[in-house]
């Protein structure tokens, strides 16, 4: 690895444990990785992670990261494979780790060259570059990366829209009509007794009515499925603290631009740091049922990702420029949100089985993206659930 590179990785872990890197550069191209690693460590008073092993496995990666190119890109796709089942190195999905920092400032400049059919190939290491750029601010030391990180077709819309839904309902419904005059009408004959046609006129005219409430019934189901009945915002925490009688949950003020903060409190204690989650913008349903978690008000609930296994849990991020309030939308849904979701109807039980994040992280409501005026939202995690 040669000197330039060294300096670059710490430079990125003195930001990471920020810290000042003038003191570490002299003789920086010298020491190796590890040692660079040990001393920054040392100086930020950091206690050694219980993960330690792991972290000097991915700096000896790290080092060993090929210098020419034609290997390069071998390497990137080990990395990828690694990548395919978490969303950081190691962390919890929302802390990236110094082992994090040193690989991305070792891959960075191969990463910057690839071509975007190449970037196609190994799209675990584009999404943990992107997640790692971003949540480490690490633009003022090197170059952005550009990531699409919407590889979608909004025209998957049309497959579901709502006017079509309703005209096979009018059609539905129209077909029982025929049956109205021709019908109740038999024909008279003298041997018959006048009470049991009109007895007859009566039961085919009850058995008429009964049929168009069950015409209708698929209409107001697809409605109860639909995610316009959810008033997602995007929300900014300004603040966040752990529950004073829960060790499992954590309490936030969030603003959607209104008057007042919402206090919501969110099943987050295990998975997420309160400072780390302060300043942080999340995707907000508002219009849940105000109610007490173990004597605390919660006004909404934040929406998040979540491994297969559970081990990691985020919530989804909307992009940078998002403004807080505005509402999340999803291309060809139209509706209105209700004004308060109905807990005996299962409205977001219904619902939830649809939301997910795509192969690129990006949330989606059965494959259509969660979308703001800045972009649609995110995840480190790719193929997790949304609940």
């Amino acid at each position: 690895m040669d000197s330039k590179t060294k300096q670059m990785i710490l430079s990125a872990l003195c930001k990471h444990f920020s810290l000042d890197p003038e003191p570490f550069l002299g003789g920086a191209g010298e020491s190796d990785v590890k040692t660079l690693y040990s001393n920054v460590l040392k100086a930020s008073g950091k206690e050694v992670s219980a993960q330690n092993n792991e972290v000097l496995k991915w700096l000896d990666f790290a080092e060993g990261f090929p210098a020419i190119s034609k290997d390069c890109f071998a390497a990137l796709e080990k990395l990828n494979v690694e990548l395919g089942t978490k969303s950081v190195l190691l962390g919890n999905g929302l802390t990236p780790s110094a082992a994090d920092v040193a690989v991305f400032s070792a891959v960075h400049s191969s990463v910057l060259g690839l071509s975007d059919s190449d970037k196609e190939k190994v799209p675990h290491v584009i999404r943990w570059i992107n997640y790692i750029q971003n949540k480490e601010e690490l633009s003022t030391l090197f170059a952005p990366i550009p990531v699409k990180l919407s590889v979608f077709d909004f025209e998957v819309s049309k497959s579901v829209p709502k006017v079509e839904a309703n005209s096979n309902t009018k059609k539905a419904t129209e077909g029982v009509k025929p049956v109205d005059k021709s019908e109740a009408q038999p024909i008279t004959k003298k041997t018959e007794p006048e009470e049991p046609k009109k007895k007859a006129t009566t039961e085919k005219d009850a058995k008429k009515e009964k049929k168009k409430p069950a015409e209708t019934e698929p209409a107001k189901k697809d409605a109860e499925l639909s995610v316009s009945l959810l008033d997602i915002q995007v929300g900014l925490i300004r603040k966040a603290w752990k529950h004073p009688s829960a060790d499992s949950l954590l309490v936030e003020e969030i603003d959607v631009g209104e008057d007042k903060v919402r206090q919501v409190v969110s099943g987050l204690a295990k998975f997420c740091n309160p400072d780390d989650l302060t300043n942080r913008l999340v995707a907000l349903i508002t219009n849940v049922k105000p109610g007490k978690l173990r004597d605390v008000m919660s006004q909404g609930l934040v929406l998040c990702a979540s491994s297969e296994d559970h081990s990691v849990v985020e919530p989804l991020l909307p992009p940078a420029g998002a403004k807080p309030g505005e509402r999340v939308s999803f291309a060809g849904i139209e509706g209105k949100p209700e004004d308060v979701l109905n807990p005996k109807k299962k409205q977001l039980e219904k619902i939830t089985p649809g939301l997910y994040t795509d192969e690129n992280g990006v949330a989606t409501y059965k494959g259509i993206p969660f979308m703001t005026s800045a972009g649609p939202c995110t995840s480190s995690i790719p193929k997790a659930t949304i609940k």
